[in-house]
Order: structure tokens, then C-alpha cells, then sequence
């Protein structure tokens, strides 16, 4: 199942977006992340799965928590919490009298902005001043903001995002992720200053050797 922290939260697959969790929750004791862009190199490499259980492990640790999909070429988190993709990101944006559309989830603590229509040319959208007002009126309800993002070099949208963010993470998927698809995703988000908090690393081959604990 996509949402593995719910359906399995015993699993070694949940642990791991705990300890993700955690980690990040370490990144920055002086500054703690509030708005995180979950990106990937290339497309179909797990970036939005990613992205929800992570976001399920936040929200299950206490923080308030929003996920966004700002994949307005391709949105698909909605899909994954099996809700509407009505008004969303996108109409917030465009009105400035729009009030955060956020739809409920099963999960405490735990809310999703959708992506809404499909603009004619994401990256211009993005690339707004208004784009700055959304994120400031979503902490207002949150502790953390989750922002689904295309993947780094395919469009520009994630390196646009990301600079407007406090960072990015990585998502590579083993098996499908090459490596020189990672090289050129990092030196596209270096070369924007855009700062990237951390990589994992989904659909490992678990070792068995290691065993469980509890």
C-alpha cells in the first residue's frame, strides 16, 4: 500500500520515515524546518509517496502539518488520501481572498491542499510573489508545510519552489534512480543556491540479516 505508515506502522518501511522524521527534525535545531520541498530527479521515482508517509510521521509526532501538491503538471497526492482535487493551491494563489481550501484527513494533525486547476505555465505561477503569501498563510496553520514539487530536471518548478523554501529533499528510488539523473538534480539545485537537507532513499532491499526490534 502507497500509505505505508498507516496500513503497516510496524513495518521496517515505517520505521524508516520515522527515523526520516527525526533526522530532519535535527537539521536545523536553530531554525527547525517549516516549509520542506519534496522533489525528485526524474519522474515516477516515488517523490509523492514520499512526501505523504512523511507527512503522516510528522503529523503522528505532534507537528502540525500540511502537505501541498504544488505538482501542477502532474498532481497526484490527492490520489493518495482518496480526496477531490477541487479548489486548491493554485485558486489561493490566483485570489488573494481565497481561504486555505484544506481538506481533512484520517490522520490527527494532518491536513491537504490539493493543486487545484492546472495553470498554463506552472513555473511562471510559482515564480510569484503571491506563491510567498500562500506559504506565509499556510504556517499560520501549521508547523510544518510539505510541498510536493516536478522533478528537478525535467522543469524548472522545484528549483523555483525551492528557493522559496526553508529546503529540499531528495527523493531517489533504488532501482530506477540513475546515477547521473542524482549528479544533475544536485548541481541544478546547487547552481539555484537551493538548499538541499537531505536524500533518501526509497524501495531498498530490506536486510534480513539485521532483523526487527519489539
Amino acid at each position: 500500500m502507497s500509505l505505508i505508515t498507516l496500513t503497516d506502522p510496524r513495518s521496517p518501511q515505517s520505521e524508516a520515515y520515522r527515523t526520516l522524521r527525526t533526522n530532519l527534525s535535527f537539521y536545523s535545531l536553530d531554525k527547525p524546518l517549516q516549509t520542506l520541498v519534496v522533489t525528485s530527479p526524474a519522474p515516477d521515482q516515488g517523490k509523492d509517496i514520499a512526501l505523504a508517509n512523511l507527512a503522516v510521521t510528522m503529523a503522528q509526532g505532534g507537528k502540525r502539518t500540511i502537505a501541498v501538491d504544488c505538482d501542477l503538471r502532474r498532481p497526484t497526492v490527492h490520489n493518495l488520501f482518496a480526496v477531490q482535487n477541487e479548489t486548491g493551491f493554485t485558486e489561493m494563489v490566483l485570489d488573494e481572498a481565497v481561504a486555505p481550501p484544506l481538506r481533512e484527513t484520517s490522520v490527527e494533525n494532518l491536513w491537504l491542499l490539493t493543486s487545484g486547476a492546472q495553470p498554463p505555465n506552472s513555473a511562471d505561477l510559482l515564480g510569484t510573489k503571491q506563491v510567498d503569501r500562500v506559504l506565509a498563510t499556510l504556517l499560520e496553520h501549521a508547523d510544518i508545510v510539505l510541498l510536493s514539487a516536478p522533478p528537478v530536471i525535467s522543469v524548472t518548478d522545484a528549483v523555483i519552489l525551492g528557493a522559496k523554501s526553508d529546503g529540499v529533499l531528495l527523493v531517489v528510488q533504488a532501482g530506477k534512480t540513475r546515477r547521473d539523473q542524482a549528479e544533475r538534480a544536485k548541481q541544478t539545485l546547487d547552481q539555484a543556491n537551493v538548499r538541499i537537507v537531505g536524500v533518501t532513499l526509497t524501495n531498498a532491499t530490506i536486510d534480513s540479516a539485521v532483523g526487527s526490534y519489539g
